[in-house]
């Protein structure tokens, strides 16, 4: 049994079972002795996106939440201990709301399930 933060593309992918995704990914949402996460954080990013008219994938947060609870998704808050950890991460990745997904993964030892290959240059344990 694993635990795996999802990242808030690939949890957009797999509610709208958009080919992007991997099979790797997919397989491991799939598998129901995994625990699956998505970070509050997510859902303000596609708050924000929605609000801007950046993103077309998903109609509303509440939407979006909705999916993710009855896929059985854990939505997780944003704790001191990932503010914490954001504050030691090198700036390789500019994106705020992935620096906060990979803080996350890296204080409650998760996977980070994601297609961004500038996460990838983090120590974070990953599979995309």
């Amino acid at each position: 049994m694993g635990r795996y933060l999802l990242d808030t593309h690939t949890a957009m992918w797999f509610l709208n079972g958009d080919k992007s995704i991997s099979k790797t990914a997919k397989e491991t949402i799939l598998n129901l002795s995994n625990i699956k996460y998505l970070s509050i954080a997510s859902a303000w990013e596609i708050a924000i996106k929605l609000s801007i008219g950046k993103l077309d994938i998903v109609k509303s947060t509440a939407d979006f939440l909705h999916d993710v609870e009855e896929n059985g998704f854990i939505v997780i808050p944003i704790k001191p201990v990932h503010l914490t950890m954001l504050e030691t991460l090198p700036l390789i990745h500019r994106d705020p709301f992935d620096r906060l997904l990979i803080a996350t993964a890296i204080a409650e030892e998760m996977t980070l399930v994601t297609d961004d290959e500038n996460i990838a240059k983090y120590d974070v344990p990953q599979i995309s």
